[in-house]
C-alpha cells in the first residue's frame, strides 16, 4: 500500500468536503450547470491548469504537460444532480427544493478536483493529464455532447477512465470488471391522444387512459416472453400521466419509459418490440399515438487490458484486500460508455457502504472516502504517465 501517497493526499481532505458542501448545497440539472462549472473552472485556473470551458454545453477539460512525454491520460467525473427533494438532515443540505445531488456527482467532482491540486503541486508524471468535467449524465446527454464537440481530437488521450460510488459494495474497496458492465438505457416517451368526453358519456369518448392502461400490461411480455432468462433486460413504466378528475374522459395520456439492456442486438429486438406493441394497442383502442424517442443508449464496455491494468495500480496503492476483480454487471446506465466508444478505457466502482441506493432521497455519499477516491486518480495518472 502506497502509505506516502494516500497521506499526503489526506491532507486535502477538509478542503475537499467544503468543495463537495458548496456543490452539495447549489445542485443543478441536467446541462443547465453554469454555476458549477465556473465552481470547477475556478479551481482549476487557480491551480495552473490550462482550462477549457464550454465544451459540448458546460462540460470543462483542464490540462497540464510535464516534461517530455508523449502519452496522455483522461480522467471523468461528472456534476449534475437529479430532480428530486432531499429528505436528508445535513449541515450541508440541497438549498434547491425539488433538486439534490443524490447520485454522489458533486462527489465525483470533488474527488478529481483533489487529485488535480495533488498534480499540479507534485507534478510527479511525465506526460499529459487530462481532467474532463462533464454535466448531463443522469440525462444521458453530456458525454455525447462533448465528444460531438470534438473532446478527443481537440483533447488527445491515449486512454480514457471514469469511476462511481456504488451504495451496498464494501466501503472503499474498488471493484472492476471488463467488458459489458452497465446497460443501455433508453428513455422514451408514449403519448396517446384519444376524444375527451363527460364521464357519465364514455361511448361519445375514445379513452387514451383505458390504452394506457393496456399498454402497459402488454409492455411487460416483451422481457417475459422475448428475454432468455439468461439476458439482461428492463423495461419499465415509470410514469403514467392521465387526466385531472374523476368525471371526465381524459384526451391524452403520457406513459414514460426507461428501457435497458446489456447488449446491443438485444437492445435492437427490445425497442422493435416497444414500437410494434404501442401500434398495436393504440390501433385496438382507436387512439393516435407518437413514441418520442430520446438519446440512442449505448452499452457500457470496459477495454480488458485498461481494466486489468488500473485492477492492478488500485491493488498496488490500497492493498490486495481492497481491489475486486470480476464485479457483477449492473442494469444502471452511464454516458461515461459514449467515451469508451472512442478511446479505451475502463470505468470503476468504489464501494459506499451499507447506505441508500443512489436516487433514493436520503442517499448519502461517505464524505470520508474523499481522499480515497482523489488517491485513486493520483495513482492512476503516477502510473500511466510514468517518469
Amino acid at each position: 500500500m502506497k502509505e506516502k501517497l494516500l497521506s499526503r493526499v489526506s491532507t486535502f481532505q477538509d478542503e475537499m468536503k467544503e468543495w463537495m458542501d458548496v456543490m452539495h448545497q447549489n445542485p443543478e440539472l441536467n446541462m443547465d450547470t453554469l454555476e458549477t462549472a465556473k465552481f470547477i473552472a475556478g479551481k482549476l485556473n487557480s491551480w495552473g491548469y490550462a482550462v477549457e470551458e464550454g465544451i459540448g454545453g458546460t462540460g470543462i477539460v483542464a490540462s497540464m504537460t510535464v516534461g517530455d512525454g508523449e502519452k496522455a491520460i483522461g480522467l471523468r467525473a461528472d456534476f449534475d444532480a437529479l430532480p428530486i427533494t432531499e429528505d436528508n438532515d445535513l449541515p450541508y443540505k440541497s438549498r434547491n427544493e425539488g433538486r439534490a445531488h443524490l447520485c454522489g456527482h458533486d462527489a465525483h467532482s470533488t474527488m478529481l478536483l483533489g487529485a488535480a491540486k495533488y498534480l499540479a503541486e507534485t507534478r510527479d508524471f511525465n506526460g499529459t493529464v487530462r481532467l474532463i468535467f462533464q454535466p448531463g449524465e443522469e440525462t444521458m446527454e453530456g458525454a455525447p455532447a462533448m465528444v460531438a464537440d470534438g473532446l478527443f481530437e481537440r483533447f488527445p488521450v491515449d486512454a480514457v477512465y471514469g469511476m462511481h460510488n456504488m451504495p451496498g459494495l464494501p466501503l472503499g474497496k474498488f471493484h472492476f470488471r471488463e467488458g459489458e458492465t452497465m446497460a443501455a438505457v433508453d428513455n422514451w416517451a408514449i403519448e396517446l391522444t384519444g376524444k375527451g368526453s363527460h364521464g357519465s358519456m364514455p361511448e361519445l369518448s375514445i379513452d387514451p387512459l383505458v390504452c394506457g392502461a393496456s399498454l402497459v400490461m402488454a409492455l411487460q411480455t416483451i422481457v417475459s416472453r422475448n428475454v432468455s432468462p439468461w439476458k439482461n433486460s428492463v423495461v419499465n413504466v415509470g410514469a403514467f400521466q392521465s387526466g385531472i378528475a374523476g368525471n371526465a374522459v381524459p384526451q391524452k395520456a403520457i406513459l414514460r419509459l426507461s428501457i435497458r439492456n446489456m447488449e446491443a442486438g438485444l437492445r435492437t429486438m427490445v425497442l422493435d418490440k416497444v414500437r410494434s406493441i404501442t401500434k398495436a394497442q393504440a390501433e385496438a383502442f382507436n387512439c393516435g399515438y407518437e413514441i418520442h424517442e430520446g438519446v440512442a443508449g449505448a452499452v457500457l464496455v470496459n477495454t480488458p487490458e485498461n481494466t486489468q491494468w488500473a485492477y492492478k495500480v488500485a491493488q498496488e496503492t490500497f492493498g490486495e484486500e481492497n481491489a475486486v476483480y470480476g464485479m457483477h454487471p449492473y442494469m444502471g446506465s452511464e454516458d461515461f460508455a459514449f467515451m469508451l466508444q472512442k478511446k479505451a478505457g475502463t470505468y470503476c466502482m468504489m464501494g459506499n457502504g451499507d447506505t441508500f441506493m443512489v436516487h433514493h432521497p436520503k442517499y448519502v455519499f461517505n464524505q470520508d472516502l474523499l481522499s480515497r477516491g482523489a488517491t485513486y486518480w493520483v495513482a492512476l495518472t503516477e502510473a500511466y504517465l510514468s517518469c
